[in-house]
């Protein structure tokens, strides 16, 4: 599965899984079925304003607000919905600048304006399949030309699927500062230890090694690698987060 790297607000390093062809098509298929849902009851208020009215104006309101809002719907959802219209929220993914950043108005506009070509060239969305599925990040036209780029915005590692160690009574936290993380940096921790199990890269420990020191502002002892490092942080994350817990 292809990933692109995005650094987190803690100046972290993680890597985000691209959001496969499969998903792309499913979150469009539901954005469509909410138009259709949208147009049909348009249809219906409309059609009963008319006949309240005994005028036809309010069916025409009816088609062109629908109009208006099949034309803008993807633009609005992106723009406002911090990269995800409805199907997109659905099927857990999101548009994202190809550096890793949240895309700028500017590419949300140029994705929708290449809409023409991805959507409505040929046979509908023929272009946009094509070209989805033989670029190796499953980017349409669109996405191409803004520099953007469809993620999954689920974690791959799961708090609940982390192992927390049993604190002895007594324990002292080596870093009484690892407080200071939250969960989501404990997930990003734990997933690295477990990409390390994994691969044996110990490149992807030393960087959040690093990164965590910088954070937190502390310093190992002599004799502590980062990989125990790293281990000690969650232990000490586990024990201040129980001891909390408790109050």
């Amino acid at each position: 599965m292809q990933t692109i790297r995005i650094t987190t607000s803690q100046n972290i390093d993680i890597d985000y899984e691209v959001a496969g062809l499969g998903e792309r098509i499913l979150a469009r298929l539901i954005d469509m079925g909410i138009m259709i849902v949208v147009f049909i009851l348009g249809m219906i208020f409309g059609g009963m304003a008319g006949m309240y009215a005994g005028s036809e104006t309010m069916v025409y309101i009816a088609i062109g607000v629908y109009l208006f809002i099949l034309a803008f719907y993807d633009l609005i959802c992106e723009v406002f919905g911090n990269g995800q219209s409805l199907g997109k929220k659905v099927m857990k993914i999101k548009v994202i600048s190809l550096n890793g950043a949240q895309a700028t108005i500017g590419q949300y506009l140029l994705r929708w304006l290449f809409r023409i070509v991805d959507f409505a060239l040929i046979e509908p969305g023929f272009v946009a399949l094509v070209c989805a599925a033989l670029t190796d990040k499953t980017q349409r036209v669109g996405d191409i030309v803004a520099g953007t780029i469809l993620v999954r915005t689920v974690p791959r590692t799961k708090m609940d699927n982390i192992v927390f160690m049993p604190m002895y009574e007594g324990y002292q936290p080596v870093f009484p500062a690892a407080g200071q993380l939250d969960d989501r940096d404990v997930e990003l921790i734990h997933e690295v230890i477990n990409n390390y199990m994994k691969t044996g890269n110990s490149v992807v420990v030393y960087r959040m090694s690093q990164r965590i020191k910088e954070h937190l502002n502390v310093e190992p002892p002599n004799g502590m690698n980062d990989m125990l490092f790293l281990q000690t942080i969650i232990k000490d994350y586990n024990h201040i987060s129980a001891q909390a817990d408790m109050l």
